[in-house]
């Protein structure tokens, strides 16, 4: 099967801006289609991310974006998987290609999210599970993040100082990174004085809501020998977006239910072990080949998590793998040499595009000052709300 080609990556600075949607993706596909040497009206094809409202549907997003910069009577989809809509995004285009329906699409998400953390939208709606989780439980997504986090201390041990240095290790990769909303380093202990949200995870720990866009430029093969720029050719090798089988014996969000494992035996891989084993069977590789990884860090403990279910460390083995920089810059598997989520916040339907951005630029040598020596092969790993797993494999 051929390869899908990242042609050309843009994407805007992160914060609080107060621009539209809209323009933040613009601004994003401008830079994408500049960097791949194209025009708009080159693109055939345009996905997007659904902007989203409180974790929501929002806006038509691939639309707006297309109106904005002049219809051209490009074909359109709009993907919404909550976080993981930019990779579904991802995967409409790259399959849109290998169908051969086009070579050169579009890929873009954009955001202007509530400050706050995301709550469902006003209504009644009693059949929404996470309408249920906000008003039944009263548990917002902090709290979620902090089942999570007692989870791995009464399990593997880990220390609130575990989960400061993930946030530490996240911002000194950030400090370079001109996209990042935050760039200043922080310290174990100013992690640990900054006010607790939902115990044991302090406000240090969790990422903040921000404004942003990104944006791919994705093509085929045979248009990527015609465009062959300066940078090495980055090519889309797996693309995941799957659910959960049952039983899921880890209580995702917003599901609320009793342990299934009860009635019936659990699957000998997870649910988050899943997202990545997808990848890595489109690919045909594993884990022992990843030289750099963008992961969800929503919050510090997650990024541990997602250490073990990607494979890079057996379960229980996060925490040394920390302590030892390994997945620090210079490490054997730097992770979120962006700065990840603890330096951008949630832009929630371009920050899986904005992943593989990142692995793009990286894998090319383009990352100035957060470079990965050496990087042949990427990973990104997220999950959106509803069981929307994902996960993208790339290489040169």
């Amino acid at each position: 099967m051929s390869d899908v080609v990242v042609a050309g990556v843009g994407m805007t600075a992160w914060g609080k801006w107060g621009r539209r949607f809209v323009e933040y993706g613009v601004e994003a596909a401008t830079e994408a289609l500049a960097d791949a040497g194209l025009d708009w009206p080159d693109v055939q094809f345009v996905a997007a991310g659904e902007t989203v409202r409180n974790g929501y549907a929002g806006y038509v997003a691939a639309s707006s974006i297309a109106q904005a910069l002049g219809w051209s009577g490009a074909q359109l989809a709009t993907a919404y998987g909550a976080c993981a809509s930019g990779t579904m995004a991802i995967d409409i285009a790259r399959a849109r290609i290998l169908a051969g329906l086009c070579d050169v699409a579009l890929v873009v998400g954009a955001d202007t999210t509530p400050k706050g953390f995301l709550a469902p939208n006003a209504g009644d709606r009693p059949s929404d599970p996470d309408w249920l989780r906000f008003r039944l439980l009263g548990a917002a997504n902090p709290v979620y993040f902090a089942f999570m986090a007692r989870r791995r201390m009464d399990l593997y041990g880990a220390t609130q100082e575990d989960f400061a240095a993930v946030k530490v290790k996240n911002s000194r990769h950030g400090r370079a990174n001109p996209r990042a909303r935050y760039r200043r380093e922080v310290t174990v202990e100013e992690v640990l004085a900054s006010p607790v949200v939902s115990d044991p995870l302090h406000l240090l720990d969790i990422c903040a809501t921000s404004d942003g866009g990104a944006a791919l430029v994705l093509v085929s093969e045979a248009k990527a020998r015609q465009l062959a720029g300066a940078s090495p050719a980055v090519r889309l090798r797996g693309v995941a977006s799957i659910t959960p089988r049952y039983p899921n014996t880890v209580l995702e969000l917003p599901n609320i239910s009793a342990d299934s494992s009860l009635v019936v035996a659990p699957p000998p891989r997870g649910y988050m072990d899943s997202i990545a084993d997808a990848a890595y069977e489109q690919a045909g590789i594993g884990p022992d080949d990843i030289d750099v990884a963008e992961v969800y860090d929503l919050a510090t403990a997650i990024e541990l998590d997602w250490y073990e279910h990607l494979g890079f460390c057996a379960p229980g083995g996060a925490e040394k793998l920390l302590r030892d920089g390994e997945t620090a810059l210079g490490g054997r598997i730097p992770v979120n040499p962006s700065g990840g989520l603890a330096c951008f916040g949630e832009a929630v339907p371009a920050q899986a595009i904005a992943q593989v951005g990142e692995i793009t630029w990286q894998l090319q040598g383009r990352a100035t000052g957060r470079q990965v020596s050496r990087a042949r092969t990427g990973l990104t790993a997220n999950k959106g709300l509803f069981g929307h797993g994902s996960a993208v494999v790339l290489s040169t």
